[in-house]
């Protein structure tokens, strides 16, 4: 008798324990575990997924160079440096084009007082000649003398400031703000600028850089220019970086036998966070976004014969049930038929 009792005790204890857990989102399923969610309300947005690589925008990777030849004297940066614009990157060796700026310098000197002489003579010879004391051809010749060094002055003045420039040449100069990428040269190196300017280093401004994402040829006739897009790189993979679309290129890219089109992505926030070029990205454009609609995770729901199905627990017991669904993101399908908001479904495991 008493161990009937017991075990009656025991049943009831068991019922008990398996309509609590299936409230709570944990029950049990011919003596498992099983886990449920509760039907709920979210946003679900229409999206494109595509891969993608970071790269450096327009004007934002520079290749500095010499416009001189000569020796290199110093070298100031290390691949990994931050610069500013105007910042000194390297000197050559100024000896020769000092040499050069000083012969110009004198020239213009001896130009000067040149033309200074003809023009005091011409004042002079435009005196006599109104007191007749000369002839109008000598006057003439004197105006010429006058323009002559004129014209020389000219010149020389142009010879040094082209040898000014040449000279300020031995400085290589930061163009833009960025981090240096890469080193071409070394301190005592000699370069040649005759035919093209050597590269001396790689800068790149890691705040101008853009995703270029690789969308599917089914999928590119629903982007467009202006939709917003997060992404994620493999270093960071829980933040969800944000841009906007700003070109799609109209030629395709062809990588075995399929088919896409780089949709250029803007980095509009960067969540405190370096990005450099050549990350590989995965990429969703979010298309339109449908507010509050009832959702379940995409885990709850079973494909049968084209059609979908749910497992809900209701009253303690699980049962099959039909349901239509509408747009994906993230994860969770949107509900337009079948179920109601509250409802417990189980997840598939």
């Amino acid at each position: 008798m008493k161990r009937s009792l017991m075990a009656f005790i025991s049943a009831i204890v068991l019922t008990s324990i398996v309509l609590g857990c299936g409230n709570s989102g944990d029950t049990q399923k011919n003596g498992g575990s099983i886990q449920t969610a509760t039907v709920t309300r979210r946003d679900i947005s229409s999206s494109v997924l595509a891969t993608g690589i970071i790269k450096p925008m327009v004007g934002a990777e520079v290749r500095v160079g010499s416009r001189a030849s000569g020796t290199v004297q110093h070298l100031y940066v290390n691949i990994g440096d931050m610069v500013e614009k105007g910042q000194v990157l390297a000197e050559l060796d100024p000896a020769e084009l000092q040499a050069e700026y000083n012969q110009a310098k004198a020239a213009l000197e001896n130009a000067r007082a040149n033309y200074e002489y003809a023009k005091l003579d011409l004042k002079r010879q435009r005196s006599l000649l109104k007191q007749n004391f000369i002839s109008q051809n000598q006057l003439d010749l004197a105006e010429k003398s006058f323009e002559i060094n004129k014209a020389k002055l000219k010149q020389a003045e142009a010879n040094l400031a082209y040898a000014g420039i040449q000279l300020g040449y031995t400085k290589i100069i930061a163009p833009i703000s960025g981090v240096i990428a890469s080193v071409a040269t070394q301190e005592g190196e000699t370069v040649t600028a005759r035919f093209s300017a050597p590269t001396f280093v790689t800068i790149i401004n890691l705040k101008k850089l853009e995703v270029w994402a690789y969308v599917d040829e089914t999928d590119i006739g629903r982007v467009q220019v202006g939709q917003h897009a997060t992404f994620t790189v493999d270093t960071y993979p829980a933040t969800d970086f944000e841009g906007v679309v700003t070109a799609i290129y109209p030629k395709a890219v062809i990588q075995d036998n399929v088919v896409n089109y780089v949709t250029t992505i803007k980095i509009t926030n960067f969540k405190g966070k370096t990005l450099r070029p050549e990350m590989t990205t995965t990429v969703k454009i979010l298309l339109k976004t449908r507010k509050n609609v009832l959702a379940i995770p995409r885990k709850a729901v079973r494909n049968e014969g084209g059609e979908k199905f749910v497992t809900i627990l209701k009253g303690g017991k699980l049962q099959k049930r039909k349901i239509t669904v509408g747009w994906e993101s993230d994860g969770y399908y949107e509900v337009t038929g079948g179920l109601k908001e509250g409802e417990k479904i189980e997840i598939q495991q």
